[in-house]
Order: structure tokens, then sequence, then C-alpha cells
């Protein structure tokens, strides 16, 4: 039995869910999300809440009972509060500016680096160090951040480039003489 699958997910005050066969689309204050169900699971609507219930007990219904119920939960969470990625700057020179809806990275390289954040993804820069990423999609906000990540990623001996807020980079020791 999937502990994951029994929950229901409960649907907070401005969120509504309606299904469709194996559609579920969830409206919310920050906008509007559909996910499409595989035909292991039925999805049922009622009481302010989302109900995932296997059809059979094969192994392949099980497992898309919890994923789907995990899916839906995104949606709710996504277009109730939204996600967000926060991302740190460390390094002598690295900074990052705003210009227009184009995020203007100076990491160090002989130019800048411009990055144009997807639709449906909000880029603030609350600090000339601090970078948020937002929106109502995790897997999107999540792939915009690991792509500016990536322009620099931390370095072991002095931290150096961008990191997540929360993220612990291990540093290394230096040479000896």
């Amino acid at each position: 039995m999937s502990r994951i699958g029994k929950k229901p997910v409960p649907l907070p005050s401005g969120v509504t869910a309606t299904v469709k066969g194996q559609s579920i689309e969830v409206k919310g204050p920050k906008g509007t999300r559909t996910f499409n169900a595989t035909d292991d699971v039925t999805i049922t609507v009622g009481d302010g809440e989302v109900k995932v219930e296997p059809r059979g007990m094969s192994k392949r219904a099980r497992q898309q009972w919890g994923m789907t119920r995990s899916m839906i939960e995104n949606l709710v969470i996504g277009v109730s509060t939204g996600f967000k990625r926060e991302l740190e700057i460390n390094g002598v020179g690295f900074r990052a500016a705003m210009a227009g809806n184009i995020l203007k990275l100076n990491l160090g390289y002989s130019h800048d680096v411009d990055f144009a954040p997807p639709p449906g993804v909000t880029v603030t820069v609350p600090k000339q160090t601090e970078i948020v990423v937002e929106g109502i999609d995790e897997q999107q906000v999540g792939q915009v951040a690991a792509n500016i990540r990536a322009w620099r990623a931390p370095e072991p001996y002095k931290g150096k480039g961008i990191k997540y807020k929360e993220e612990f980079i291990f540093r290394k020791e230096g040479k000896k003489k």
C-alpha cells in the first residue's frame, strides 16, 4: 500500500480542481495547471480534497498511485503559493543585475552572460549577489535555477561561483609547501 497515495490532497480556499477523464485541471490565484494521469489510477474530487485510487494492485498501478498524488499536490501548491529557488553568488567581482527581462551575470568571463527566463518563470535580483527564481511549475523553476547555476558552479577551494542558498559546499585544503 502506498503511504503517500493514501493521503488525500487538500484544496486550500481559492483553489478548484476539475477532472475530465484522466486529466485534472487545477485553478488558483496564481494560474492554471493540468496533469494527465495514466489509466492505472482513478482521480476523484469532493469535499475540498482530491483522492487518488489505484485500479487494481499491479506493481505499475501502485507506482502510479503515489506518483500521481504527488504530482497533483505539486499542482495545488503551485497555483496557490508558487515555488521559489534562491541562489547566491560568491566571488570577487561576481554580480547579477536585471536589464528589462534579461538577467545579466558578470561571472569573471571576458563577456557578460545574458540569460532570458522562459515564460511562466520570473527572475528577480534583490541584491547584486542574490537571484530569486519563482513560478508555478516546480520542475521549470528548478531547471531554470540549475541552468543559471551551471554558468559558474561553486568550486571547492574558495567557494567561488553560483550556489543554492541552502547548499553546503565541501571545502578542500589548498596545496602546502
